[in-house]
């Protein structure tokens, strides 16, 4: 390959134009707009992360979006050694690195409220061909290595690692069943959240945090799945943090979510039951910081909510207009329009990230006999079934108890 190095320069020196231009029109944008530039912009205020810690965290992302453009475009030569040749590159390229960067992101700076509260907590990946940002996460934990031997931990384990990702007889660009851990492939899209909120239902210490594309968003079934918060109960399930990843644009086209004004988006998830939190920009220092703050602030939320409901067990157990929290994160897209790349098409994907939770339990039923020594209390939808006017229990409906 003729003049690499010299064409890798200058494609770096041309996204970083592009990054100013944009941090530029970003700066101007009026106060409702969603753009993914410049220095964060979070609901939640706060710098949580020391000198040290956020060196650490950047320096953690910054690998793991190494091991995702390896897995994404690399063969043989892992760590650039040697000048790149053609020989070096994939023929062939599946996966999407847009959505790796913002995935990453989120999962690292949940990873540290996991060890820093000891949680029992799980991460769901919603956006399609995402899956170099899990594999990343496992080969850098040492659980990739682990299940597989000989992907190890140096030059050799790393070009096979890169070289079986979307490469015949190797795996998909999915988390696959072969990923070790994963319980969602993510390959048809829509299903992320209501499979997020099926891990928590009758698991009342697990936190899920869910990442859903806002090109997934787009389908019937995620569009739909944001009403699943109507059937969690604080007292005993878990709670689910979804995580609306707003790069922009979906794998064509840009994305409905991503064009509208903060009120509009605010207001369409607080109809849904959730309480927003946004986190947008493309500095990473400001960026680091300010999701830190704010997913420790919906971890604390979270645990608030639950210990509230479970304090007051065997009261109402659900409170209308009650929420949880949730984030929004936003950053760069890149793609390779006309040759040369760019930071907003639809050719990339990008970190745009938004997350929001909501605890909540279904009014309980009380059976109307109770005059006959029934004190049963039950959900409507599964335990009681409706006889003439009266609402009684399944045990006393087929007792002949009915009135």
């Amino acid at each position: 390959m003729t003049n690499t190095n010299t064409d890798i320069k200058q494609i770096a020196e041309e996204n970083c134009m592009t990054e100013d231009r944009h941090k530029e029109v970003s700066d101007g944008h009026p106060e409702n707009a969603i753009s993914a530039y410049g220095t964060a912009r979070s609901t939640v205020q706060g710098a949580p992360l020391s000198s040290e810690e956020l060196r650490e965290i950047d320096e953690y992302w910054r690998a793991s979006l190494y091991l995702c453009l390896g897995m994404l475009y690399l063969q043989d030569n892992p760590l650039l050694r040697e000048p790149l040749k053609i020989e070096h590159i994939k023929p062939r390229m599946l996966g999407h690195w847009g959505s790796d960067a913002g995935q990453c992101f989120t999962y690292i700076h949940f990873n540290r409220l996991i060890n820093k509260y000891d949680l029992n907590a799980i991460y769901v990946s919603g956006p399609g061909h995402g899956a170099p940002a899990v594999l990343s996460q496992g080969y850098l934990e040492g659980t990739y290595s682990e299940v597989y031997p000989d992907k190890t931990e140096d030059v050799k384990g790393m070009q096979r690692f890169f070289k079986q990702f979307s490469f015949p007889g190797g795996i998909g660009s999915h988390a696959t069943p072969e990923t070790p851990g994963s319980i969602h492939e993510g390959g048809e899209l829509g299903y992320s959240i209501s499979h997020a909120y099926g891990t928590v239902y009758d698991n009342p210490d697990l936190i899920t945090l869910v990442m859903a594309g806002d090109g997934e968003a787009e389908t019937g079934p995620l569009a739909t799945s944001w009403h699943s918060n109507k059937f969690l109960n604080p007292i005993r399930d878990g709670a689910v943090l979804p995580v609306l990843h707003l790069n922009g644009y979906k794998i064509n086209n840009p994305t409905l979510l991503a064009r509208i004004s903060h009120e509009e988006l605010e207001a369409l998830f607080v109809g849904y039951g959730y309480t927003p939190y946004f986190v947008e920009g493309s500095e990473a220092d400001s960026m680091h910081q300010a999701m830190a703050a704010t997913l420790e602030h919906c971890v604390l939320e979270i645990r608030k909510i639950q210990t509230e409901a479970r304090r007051r067990r065997g009261g109402p157990a659900r409170r209308r207009g009650r929420a949880g929290p949730w984030s929004y994160c936003a950053a760069p897209r890149a793609g390779r329009p006309r040759g040369r790349w760019t930071d907003t098409t639809w050719k990339a994907s990008g970190a745009r990230t938004r997350s929001r939770c909501r605890t909540s339990t279904p009014t309980p039923l009380t059976c109307n006999c109770w005059k006959n020594g029934c004190a049963a209390t039950s959900r409507k939808s599964t335990s009681t079934k409706r006889a003439g006017s009266s609402r009684n229990c399944v045990r006393c409906h087929r007792r002949g108890l009915d009135e």
